[in-house]
Parts: C-alpha cells; sequence; structure tokens
C-alpha cells in the first residue's frame, strides 16, 4: 500500500505541470491566457451541468495531461495529425506510467481520443464546445478569436454541434450575429458557467509544484477531482467517487465572492465563523442560482453536504481538499508553511485530523513526511 500511493501521488504531482501549459483561448475578462489545467476544471464542470455521466466526467479530467509533454495544439493552426498522435500516444505512456493504475488510465485517455463510445462522444462535445462558449461569453470577445469560432463551427471540429447539439448550435450561432438567446435554459446554463471563469482569477496561499506562481482556484478543483480519481480506492464504504468528484469541481465556487481564506493565515481563524459562512451561502444561493431552478437546487444542496461534511461522500472530499495543499507544500519547498509559520502541530491539529477521517492510510503516509519536514 506505501508504495502505490507513493506512485499516486508522484502521478498527482506530475499532473500539475498542467498548470504552466498555455492554450490559445484567453479568460473571458481577457487578463490572461487561459492554461490546460484550468480548461479541464471548466470543461468538466460544463459536463456536470449538461448532464455527462461519471466516466465521461473523469476522461475530461485527465484528457489534456498528455499536453505536459506536447503541449497545446491551437485549432486554428495546422499540424501534423500522425506525429502529433505519436507524440501524445508517447506522452500518455510517460505519464500515466507513473500511476499503479497505468492501464486502467490510459484506457480512459484512448477511450477518450477514439471517441466512440457514449460516454466519449459526450465527453468530445465538451470538449469541442467549451472554446467557444469561452470567447462568445466574454463581455468583449476578441476579434480574431470570434473568427476562429466562426471557422470552426463552418467545417471544423464544432461543427459535429449540428447533429449533436442543435440547440447549442443555434445560441452561438445568434451570439455571433450580436442576439444571443435569452431565458431559457441553456441560456441560464451558459451563464453559470461564465460565471465561474471568474474562479480561474481567485489565488491561494499555495504554490505551484514548481514555485513559480500561486496556485488557482479553479486549478485546486481540477487538481482535487483528480486527486479523487486516483484515491477512489482508499475511500470508505458508501462512498460514490464519482459523487465526490461532482462535488470538488464545485467546492469552491463561493470563493469567485468570498475570495480564498488561507488556512494557517491569521485570517485562517474565521474558517468556520458564523460571518464566514454566512458569506459562502449568500455567494452559493447567488452562484448556483443563475441555473434552472432544479438544477441550482441541486447543486446547492450537494455544496452544502461538502460544507457540513458529515456524510461518507463529503468526509472523504473533505479530506482530500486537506491533502492536496499538503503536497503542494512537500513538493514546493513549504512557502506557503514558510509565508504563514505552519508548525507540524498546526498541521496534525487543522490538517490531519480532516484527512485521518477520511482517508486514514493518506495521512499515516504523510504524516512522517509532514513532521521531518517541518522539523
Amino acid at each position: 500500500m506505501p508504495d502505490r500511493i507513493a506512485r499516486h501521488f508522484d502521478f498527482l504531482v506530475e499532473a500539475d505541470r498542467l498548470k504552466s501549459v498555455d492554450r490559445a483561448n484567453v479568460l473571458m475578462d481577457l487578463s490572461r491566457p487561459e492554461n490546460s489545467a484550468e480548461h479541464s476544471w471548466h470543461v468538466a464542470l460544463q459536463a456536470m451541468v449538461f448532464g455527462a455521466s461519471d466516466r465521461a466526467i473523469a476522461m475530461l479530467l485527465l484528457h489534456d495531461l498528455v499536453e505536459i509533454d506536447t503541449g497545446d495544439q491551437p485549432i486554428h493552426l495546422a499540424h501534423d495529425a500522425a506525429a502529433l498522435a505519436l507524440a501524445e500516444a508517447g506522452a500518455a505512456e510517460r505519464i500515466f506510467g507513473l500511476s499503479p493504475d497505468r492501464d486502467a488510465l490510459i484506457a480512459l485517455w484512448r477511450e477518450f481520443e477514439v471517441g466512440r463510445t457514449p460516454d466519449a462522444v459526450m465527453a468530445k462535445r465538451m470538449d469541442h464546445s467549451q472554446p467557444l462558449f469561452q470567447v462568445l461569453l466574454a463581455a468583449q470577445p476578441l476579434a480574431d478569436h470570434v473568427a476562429i469560432v466562426r471557422d470552426n463551427l463552418n467545417g471544423g471540429r464544432a461543427a459535429r454541434l449540428a447533429a449533436e447539439w442543435p440547440e447549442a448550435l443555434g445560441w452561438a450561432e445568434a451570439a455571433l450575429a450580436g442576439l444571443p438567446p435569452a431565458g431559457s435554459d441553456l441560456t441560464r446554463r451558459l451563464a453559470f458557467l461564465a460565471e465561474a471563469d471568474r474562479l480561474k482569477s481567485v489565488l491561494r496561499a499555495n504554490l505551484l509544484v514548481d514555485g513559480s506562481r500561486r496556485e488557482n482556484s479553479a486549478e485546486h478543483s481540477w487538481h482535487l477531482a483528480l486527486y479523487a480519481l486516483v484515491f477512489a480506492g482508499l475511500a470508505g464504504p458508501g462512498v460514490d467517487a464519482g459523487r465526490v468528484i461532482r462535488m470538488l469541481l464545485l467546492h469552491d465556487l463561493v470563493e469567485v465572492d468570498v475570495g480564498d481564506v488561507p488556512l494557517h493565515s491569521a485570517a485562517g481563524q474565521a474558517h468556520g465563523s458564523a460571518e464566514i459562512q454566512a458569506a459562502e451561502a449568500r455567494a452559493a444561493r447567488r452562484i448556483f442560482g443563475l441555473l434552472p431552478e432544479d438544477q441550482a437546487r441541486d447543486f446547492l444542496s450537494l455544496w452544502q453536504e461538502f460544507e457540513a461534511a458529515a456524510t461518507p461522500d463529503a468526509i472523504f472530499a473533505k479530506s482530500l481538499d486537506r491533502c492536496q495543499p499538503v503536497m503542494q507544500n512537500l513538493r514546493s519547498g513549504g512557502i506557503g508553511w514558510v509565508d504563514y509559520g505552519v508548525t507540524f502541530a498546526d498541521i496534525e491539529s487543522r490538517v490531519g485530523g480532516k484527512i485521518a477521517q477520511g482517508a486514514p492510510a493518506l495521512w499515516q503516509w504523510l504524516r512522517p513526511r509532514v513532521q521531518e519536514f517541518l522539523s
């Protein structure tokens, strides 16, 4: 078991590099390029919004990991498809080969790439539509990006929407004409996804593993969902890993309004306070309230369950939410801990109990490493 846990962490640490792969798309506020980890989170959230299966969502969590080696391939630029396929297959062998579950992860990635099963078709549909929504939902879309969307809809990979998702194609065409439909369930779901884009600009105390910059909450949410996929075998009885992944995809959306409160900062004492709980509850009602009524109620309920941390699914999700920042600090030099003067006693009291409650094997593995690091 310890060796399996070590190999899982090796894979998850390598996955952190996806946060540094820039894409051709930009955030909706046009402030910077989107990266492939943020895209993976956003497209998985979109898939959740539009009714995808757990398997399709799992595909989307890992579909772009090969870009750690190959980089992003913008759809509007020519490339050698055969050479790219070969490079991506080699990247998949290397990256997924770090995991003790190599065969299962590669099979899932290949199923997505081939795109023939119903789950893979759905995942591809989400992956091919999210970038055009990313452009068209911006307040001031860039002209060259709008042109790329037109070409993509007319003859590119998004042309599949004509047969598979005509309502989305009609929305996109109306948006290109300057008259996006108002009031429909589709429009409400897209408004929610546009608001979610703001999570990519909420910075956390943790650094990326390479120490280059602070992690943001969208990247963290993607990485956590990947943790849930990888460590599902360590969950206790009654835990539904797919449901945990859905919780983690949306658990931090309230930070769009409230911001991140670092656990170990002086402000971290506010965690669990009535003031913070009330602010987050207001944010949850506002953000999830953008969705159609039934879905808004379901998403709010799932978020509330995570916050209460009383069900097996929520307890496991909370344990991973505490675990991921520990590994980020261990592999990035502990800058987040140094900045806030964190001691081993702090980690044990604020973090260790939560991890041990939902995933005792993870805390048993992490505890001596944290103790040595902070001694």
